[in-house]
């Protein structure tokens, strides 16, 4: 063949090939893997070193009963709320024997099957554990929409689109990472690159769903939050683990407060660590490659227990620093994946719980957000 400048061209077609194995490098299988059960995940759980339940987060309409079980008595092994099939043993045991362990969980007819992964440095002595429940069939949840009445049997995204919504695009996230892999067989690089962009992309949708149901909860008349005395020097240092991997990659340097520095706030865990993973997780996205972010604890003029969380950043003029709590404000970016309301929900958050999210920043010396709690209800 010649091309338009008349120079040649070869084009070559392959019309039958046979599928063999081959050789993953160290560890990409095993990520691959860990990705696409994240992906699946229906309920996930942030674990301490001693596999005890610090915050988890559950999507199934058939998990209440689990959800209900952990609020219930909190801080217990996670093997406490479920049954294990074929393990006979109680804990403790060697997180080696628990991962991929198939499992019953109580009110829901589907079977599961359990991961455990490891946080911190390395795999010999965890700091702490990822929980994954991923089951091995999708739920079709019975939507309920306004009766004739015109009474709302339940809320629209949070009960019924998200649900919903979640199976089908967590099994394109699963099928485009296994694509990504090549786990199925060979493919052409760039289908390899596509089938990742179509896996960050329904990632993007995930994270989406998940805010609009946070926003929906939010502007609800119902929509209270639990008070408890809350360390948020243990927030900050949990907050950091599950984000390491995001940091290193953009060799990032992330400081928490040390184990000696404590301060107790009123609040409620999770929401908490949500508003920090989204303090750190937008530092680290808009911060310069080899940079520094650092989380410290104070006490403001209020008495109230304060986490601060500084980047290295461009900053912020006053006019941004105005909108940047407003609603799906992105400040011009359209290409950071973004919803527009991670800041508006965290603030939201804070002032539900009688706190405070402000800002302080100046262009060309970065950006302070600082969480103030009460100490007192």
């Amino acid at each position: 063949k010649e091309d338009v400048g008349g120079g040649p061209s070869f084009e070559m077609l392959i019309e039958n090939w046979k599928r063999e194995t081959f050789e993953f490098e160290d560890g990409d299988q095993e990520e691959l893997g860990d990705a696409v059960d994240r992906a699946t995940a229906e309920f996930s759980g942030r674990l301490d070193s001693k596999q005890s339940i610090q915050a988890f987060s559950a999507n199934g309409q058939d998990l209440s009963e689990l959800s209900a079980a952990i609020r219930a008595e909190p801080g217990r092994s996670w093997t406490d709320y479920l049954t294990l099939k074929g393990v006979a043993h109680k804990q403790p045991l060697h997180w080696r024997l628990l991962d991929g362990v198939e499992c019953v969980v109580p009110g829901s007819e589907r079977h599961w099957r359990a991961r455990l992964l490891p946080l911190g440095a390395g795999r010999t002595n965890p700091t702490g554990f990822e929980l994954l429940l991923v089951a091995n069939q999708p739920q079709h949840p019975d939507i309920a929409f306004e009766d004739a009445t015109g009474t709302p049997a339940t809320s629209l995204i949070g009960e019924a689109l998200t649900p919903a919504l979640r199976e089908p695009i967590t099994r394109i996230i699963g099928n485009a990472e296994t694509i990504k892999g090549k786990l199925a067989g060979p493919v052409r690089q760039e289908y390899s690159e596509y089938a990742g962009d179509i896996a960050a992309a329904g990632q993007h949708l995930l994270s989406l769903l998940d805010d609009l149901a946070d926003l929906e909860a939010l502007e609800s008349e119902e929509f209270i939050t639990e008070l408890e005395a809350v360390e948020l020097g243990d927030v900050a240092r949990r907050a950091s683990a599950m984000l390491s991997q995001k940091a290193s990659e953009r060799n990032i340097t992330v400081i928490s407060p040390d184990e000696s520095d404590r301060a107790v706030g009123l609040g409620e865990f999770r929401r908490i660590l949500q508003i920090v993973i989204n303090l750190v997780g937008n530092a680290i996205a808009y911060s310069s490659e080899g940079s520094t972010i650092t989380m410290s604890l104070t006490e403001d003029e209020q008495g109230r227990a304060c986490l601060s969380v500084a980047d290295e950043g461009p900053g912020l003029d006053a006019d941004k620093q105005e909108r940047i709590f407003d609603k799906f404000e992105r400040l011009g970016r359209e290409d950071d994946g973004g919803s527009g309301l991670g800041l508006y929900i965290s603030r939201k958050l804070a002032l539900a719980m009688g706190g405070e999210l402000s800002l302080e920043s100046e262009i060309g010396e970065g950006a302070k957000f600082t969480l103030a709690l009460p100490r007192n209800a």
